[in-house]
């Protein structure tokens, strides 16, 4: 899976399709959590995300990973944009179901618009990786599509999730064919949830 190709489209097609919601999702808790000193990105993308985690938390490590180098090339030229230092940020391009966590511990995972891409049991091992990976008090911040329970909504987002999955899996080689909600795996591996906003 590679987001190379519509890397450079990212920022324009979310703008269009959602406008600001994706990104208030993203930063929906942001003024909650503890002061991190070791942040995790998983996925990052575009880099909307790390601009706001670099200003919030200027002396945080953050470790941004993404198996698309085009997007971290974005990443880059973000936080540049944004007049933001990239000392302490470090840019890594892999696959996360290859990577091989680094010895010291995260003590803030992020994952945005990104666990959504996997299977069930891809998840598994993505959460089994990450929590081996964080400090006993870590938080995980989550923001993802969501399927309404019933009515028009639940019918309306069951098309529109349809018509993403299909564009990105011809684009991007996405192995998904749904959304699987990831909150049982979550618990197994230690993570419980805090607050949520549907």
């Amino acid at each position: 899976m590679s987001f190379d190709r519509i890397a450079p489209y990212y920022r324009w097609m979310e703008l269009i399709l959602a406008g600001g919601k994706l990104h208030r999702c993203r930063t929906a808790f942001l003024g909650q959590i503890p002061t991190p000193k070791n942040i995790l990105l998983l996925g990052e993308g575009h880099g909307r995300s790390l601009v706001e985690y670099r200003r919030r938390f200027a002396e945080a490590k953050i470790t941004c990973l993404d198996a698309s180098a085009a997007m971290l090339t974005q990443s880059r030229q973000n936080l540049i944009r944004n007049n933001l230092d990239a000392n302490g940020v470090k840019f890594i391009h892999d696959d996360v179901l290859n990577w091989v966590p680094p010895p010291s511990p995260y003590d803030l995972v992020v994952t945005n618009f990104f666990l959504d891409c996997f299977r069930p049991d891809q998840l598994e091992s993505i959460i089994s990786k990450v929590a081996a990976c964080s400090t006993p008090d870590a938080n995980w911040l989550i923001a993802d599509f969501k399927m309404p329970p019933d009515g028009w909504r639940r019918a309306r987002s069951r098309i529109i999730l349809s018509l993403l999955y299909a564009f990105f899996r011809a684009v991007t080689r996405l192995s998904a064919r749904k959304l699987t909600r990831p909150d049982l795996i979550l618990l197994k591996h230690g993570f419980a949830l805090r607050d949520r906003i549907d």
